[in-house]
């Protein structure tokens, strides 16, 4: 059943190893009940992860726990049943894939050696008592107090009827100041764009604010403190609301409404053409590993390279893209979602009776998990991703484009998408276009060894200090760009006979001055 759960880990990672060198706190000496805090690391194959337990005792003597994936930033997830019979203790998930943990304690409790059962596999864990369980270092987070304003903010999308809640960061001083608005990448993100315990989009404002430019990031619709209904929406539906972010961004009087950008990340690179594309109030735009193919072509390349780091074989590889390209055609050829379910299930049926009677047995524990990558391809996001082809958006784009991915980026390949976004954009008569592939580099923009999903919460860095100096000296170039690289080509009228023109480039001009003072 690899290639079913292949599809499902591309689906869900295009919204993205070293381990810590500190081990956890010593357990305590006179330990005696099963209570506490527990912490192991679970191993298959290439992957691994840190899964950390709290047992607690409810007023009925019965008891609870939580369960924490500490690389992957997971917290406080419902374990739905605890049963101790010492020696033995079993901790059972009631999720897709049904986990459960089934060990054996040592005399002294301080260990617990046993198997971690999920989707028909078996692995071993082994978890040992903790004081405190390991703590994500992630020392590019900023602290308080910050050296510019923080605000709290919301705004309409009049268009959809939804409110979008998010966060202002305002350099201090005086002002207008050059604005971006970051637009989150694919799943359910909160203004920060936490992935694997990482506040990828904090850091980024933090880091684009301090260096003199007003930052808005806001949680998705239907996220957060956001209306609207995230399960319904498309790659388009958000750029309607990067659009509203682009408005708010014109009503304050800190931005100058002539310099105001996008930075979008993995969907985002997708979503902020599609608003250049259709506002002349966008100066320039940073695409952060976005995609140049359609979305059917992003998860052909993705699904392999996921695998291929994961120790997949070539046979599985090629089992695993035969499926996607029967399930995708089901996608894209039949439009009424009735009828696209039960293709799909049948689908799935199929695949299932023409496996070996042991394979059988396994897929019938998938059975969840299968059901739920079913649903999550009928999603409206997914059915308009997998044909969406960015190609003549690229082409409408005239603003400055940075494009920029790093060359371990397993989720969106920097030698596919890279060529055919520089490609679309200049055959559409964009000549200001700057393409980087950054060595070394995941999608997170992080230093890595691999790019394997899995390394993103095992590795402290946020994002690459490179990527970040990059984009900031990027956006500052645009701000500070002299007059004589604006110019009007269509009429050849000059900058004081355009009112627009030549409102940007005094601002531009003004913005010079106040950066030198």
């Amino acid at each position: 059943m690899k290639p079913f759960v292949a599809i499902l880990i591309a689906a869900a990672f295009l919204n993205m190893p070293q381990l810590f060198a500190d081990d956890p706190a010593k357990p305590k000496a006179d330990a005696k009940s099963v209570e506490g805090t527990w912490q192991g690391s679970l191993k298959a194959g290439a992957v691994e992860l840190r899964l950390a337990f709290k047992i607690t005792k409810k007023k009925d003597g019965s008891l609870t726990a939580t369960m924490d994936s500490i690389d992957q930033g997971a917290k406080d997830i419902p374990v739905d049943v605890v049963t101790w019979k010492e020696p033995d203790l079993r901790m059972e998930l009631k999720v897709p894939g049904n986990p459960v943990f089934e060990g054996k304690a040592n005399k002294d409790l301080t260990q617990i050696e046993g198997k971690w059962k999920q989707s028909g596999q078996t692995f071993p864990l082994t978890i040992k008592r903790v004081e405190k369980m390991t703590e994500l270092k992630r020392p590019q987070e900023p602290k308080k107090p910050y050296p510019y304003l923080e605000e709290e903010v919301a705004y309409d999308n009049p268009r959809a009827g939804v409110k979008l809640a998010g966060t202002l960061t305002v350099p201090k001083g005086d002002g207008p100041f050059p604005a971006v608005l970051l637009i989150a990448g694919s799943g359910p993100n909160s203004r920060d764009e936490v992935v694997f315990g990482h506040k990828v989009f904090l850091v980024l404002a933090d880091y684009l604010t301090r260096r003199g430019v007003v930052v808005l990031r806001s949680d998705k619709r239907g996220i957060g403190k956001s209306t609207g209904k995230y399960a319904e929406a498309t790659s388009a539906d958000f750029a309607d609301d990067a659009l509203a972010g682009v408005e708010y961004l014109k009503s304050r009087k800190e931005v100058d409404p002539h310099e105001i950008g996008l930075v979008g990340h993995s969907e985002g690179g997708v979503v902020a053409p599609m608003v250049a594309s259709r506002s002349k109030d966008i100066a320039f735009i940073v695409l952060m590993a976005g995609t140049g193919v359609t979305g059917e072509q992003v998860l052909y390349r993705q699904g392999a390279d996921i695998l291929k780091a994961m120790g997949t074989d070539a046979k599985t590889l090629a089992k695993q893209r035969a499926t996607q390209e029967k399930m995708f055609a089901i996608l894209k050829e039949e439009h009424d979602r009735a009828a696209m379910e039960k293709k799909l299930n049948d689908f799935v049926a199929q695949e299932i009776a023409e496996l070996s009677e042991e394979d059988k047995k396994t897929a019938k524990t998938q059975k969840t998990a299968l059901d739920a990558q079913v649903k999550s391809l009928l999603t409206p996001w997914m059915r308009y991703f997998l044909t969406f082809d960015p190609q003549a958006t690229l082409g409408l784009v005239q603003c400055p484009v940075l494009a920029i991915n790093g060359e371990k980026d397993l989720q969106v390949a920097a030698d596919v998408n890279l060529p055919a976004i520089e490609k679309a954009l200049r055959a559409g008569g964009n000549h200001d276009v700057t393409v980087k592939e950054l060595p070394n580099l995941n999608h997170l923009f992080q230093t890595s060894k691999t790019g394997n999903i899995f390394e993103y919460g095992q590795i402290e860095e946020t994002i690459s200090p490179t990527a970040l100096a990059l984009m900031g000296d990027w956006i500052e170039s645009q701000a500070k760009r002299p007059a004589a690289d604006s110019t009007v080509t269509a009429s050849n009228e000059s900058w004081e006979d355009s009112p627009r023109l030549g409102d940007r480039l005094r601002s531009r001009l003004r913005n010079l001055r106040l950066r030198n003072r």
